[in-house]
């Protein structure tokens, strides 16, 4: 698909958009809204901000999401993939530093859709994502034990190691009312889908637990006792207080955000592609993140991306336009002015329970035990990834992960390219050198795959197998598409070689990206065009009359055999 400033929700009504359509995508609108409150709170507490906040990002970033969106049914907002990167932000630069932080991840997102980096983030490999989103889920399920059961720790530790000693040494004051509150969410949440996928089981177990707590006033912990209350009207805009110190500090937690909320998105568009038959525009998608993490941070918000929980359920609930997307920020946006004072009530077990639940779904437990059937090196990718995650930081993991994917996917290619002498050619191959005769004094050599600069020195090693020096030298690139400056480097020193040598140095079969890059080097011309032939026999017949030797007569062209029957 062809990349253009041209959101879904602008195309929408160049079609038949039917009144029908409309009241289908109010319902799954408000349907989803409902859904993303409680993860909206839930989301912004787990990340060490208010829980106003969530609700802040899940109005403004939903509704510019659905608005530039490249997907017809993308649901944007905050997501359980932020939350150890913003409150790692949050606890070493405050929230002015994550909303300098989210600002530049935004300018990062935009350019990364007008430069159509859009399908280049779909290359991201897959043990690399599932090792984060792991790694991501098992950090979230661990900050979440405090709250669900009630520990009374004066001061938690940061790592994850120290976090699990803790709880065991403060296993005896754990609280039976907030455990039977987080436990009573969970069983909720796990059966009610068998009664109604409706009304989803977060809403009911929240609405359940509330008047549990407030008709018996149990001595439990709510976002009223540990936060006060909560705003009904979104902020005024402000804007940041920017220092080039700030930026110069914040710009590797931006680009982690800005990588997570391409990833996350796109594979959220995947997703709802693969159930709605449609097609996402994935550079303008990169677009709308960009501008909605541009514009949250104003309004008092956190990073937002593409939901695929909430995408999923806005599908499965009849929305089909950017309208119920709209409708969904519509709708959180009035709860919040006319329940929020509600929302205060709220059990923090509860919550704590609700985010144990998402961690789980967010685990991919079962691909992650998948992938040790696959090559070790990618269960080294996944493993690197998720460890580090884990026990050093989500930015050094996401760093760390795309550099050694790169790494191991050029070895795999070096490995891939085949340099070889002719002589040893496979037989079935009827191009190769089995029935031709090579003349004495004469060497070929062949390229098969990329010539690039993890197969450049295997190409210096090879051709060092020659013991005595050859009067003329024949490379045949028929399976070279493509050749980089290095591979153009080491090809530059064996043509000074083999000046020096006294050897004539012959081209065959090279393809049109070789041939202009030769061309603009200047090592066409150093090489000679008259030393570059369009096939092998032409090539085995410049050698003949180098050396004086009669030539033979050119083979008449291979057609394959239906080919010729067509003829």
């Amino acid at each position: 698909m062809g990349f253009s400033f041209v959101p879904e929700s602008f195309c929408v009504f160049r079609e038949h958009y039917s009144r029908q359509n409309f009241l289908n995508d109010i319902m799954a609108g408000v349907i989803v809204g409902i859904v993303a409150l409680p993860l909206a709170i839930a989301f912004a507490i787990a990340s060490g901000v208010k829980p106003e906040q969530g609700i802040y990002t899940a109005v403004v970033a939903g509704l510019l999401i659905s608005l530039f969106s490249g997907s017809r049914v993308q649901i944007g907002g905050p997501t359980g993939a932020f939350i150890i990167v913003v409150f790692g932000i949050v606890q070493e630069f405050g929230y002015q530093g994550l909303m300098v932080a989210t600002i530049m991840a935004g300018v990062l997102l935009v350019f990364m859709g007008v430069t159509k980096l859009g399908a280049a983030i779909r290359f991201i490999p897959y043990p690399m994502t599932i090792g984060f989103t792991s790694g991501i889920a098992l950090i979230i399920f661990t900050t979440q034990i405090q709250d669900f059961f009630g520990f009374k720790i004066p001061e938690i530790p940061a790592d994850f190691i120290g976090k699990w000693v803790a709880y065991g040494h403060h296993f005896p004051t754990l609280d039976l009312n907030i455990m039977a509150m987080g436990g009573a969410t969970i069983m909720i949440m796990v059966f009610w889908p068998r009664v109604t996928r409706k009304v989803p089981g977060s809403v009911i177990a929240i609405v359940a637990t509330t008047l549990v707590v407030s008709l018996f006033d149990l001595p439990v912990d709510t976002i009223g006792s540990r936060f006060g209350s909560i705003p009904t009207m979104l902020p005024k805009p402000s804007i940041p207080r920017v220092t080039f110190d700030m930026i110069r500090e914040l710009i590797s937690p931006a680009f982690t955000i800005a990588m997570l909320a391409a990833i996350e998105s796109l594979l959220s568009a995947v997703v709802a592609d693969g159930i709605t038959g449609n097609r996402h525009n994935s550079n303008m998608e990169l677009v709308a993140q960009g501008l909605a993490n541009i514009v949250v941070p104003l309004f008092g918000g956190i990073p937002a991306t593409g939901a695929i929980a909430r995408t999923a359920t806005n599908i499965k609930s009849g929305g089909t336009t950017p309208v119920a997307g709209i409708v969904h920020a519509a709708t959180l946006l009035l709860i919040m002015i006319c329940f929020g004072k509600w929302a205060t009530l709220i059990p923090m077990g509860t919550l704590a329970a609700i985010l144990m639940v998402v961690a789980y779904h967010m685990s991919e437990w079962r691909y992650f035990l998948k992938l040790f059937k696959s090559p070790k090196t990618d269960v080294f990718v996944m493993l690197s990834t998720f460890f580090l995650t884990v026990f050093v930081d989500l930015t050094i993991a996401i760093e760390a992960g795309v550099v050694l994917s790169a790494l191991l996917f050029m070895n795999r290619m070096a490995k891939a390219t085949i340099i070889r002498r002719s002589t040893v050619d496979i037989k079935t191959d009827q191009h190769s050198l089995k029935d031709r005769l090579v003349p004495e004094g004469v060497e070929v050599f062949e390229i098969h795959g990329p010539f690039f600069f993890g197969a450049a020195n295997r190409f210096k090693d090879t051709l060092q197998i020659v013991g005595k020096t050859p009067k003329i030298l024949i490379i045949r690139c028929r399976h070279i598409l493509f050749i980089d400056a290095t591979a153009l480097h080491a090809l530059e020193e064996l043509v000074d070689k083999t000046l020096n040598d006294g050897t004539t140095l012959l081209l065959s079969g090279v393809h049109a990206q070789p041939l202009i890059t030769l061309e603009q080097s200047g090592l066409y011309y150093k090489i000679g065009e008259e030393n570059l032939y369009g096939n092998i026999d032409a090539a085995l017949n410049g050698a003949r009359r180098m050396l004086g030797v009669p030539e033979l007569p050119l083979p008449v062209p291979f057609i394959p055999t239906v080919a010729r029957e067509r003829e």
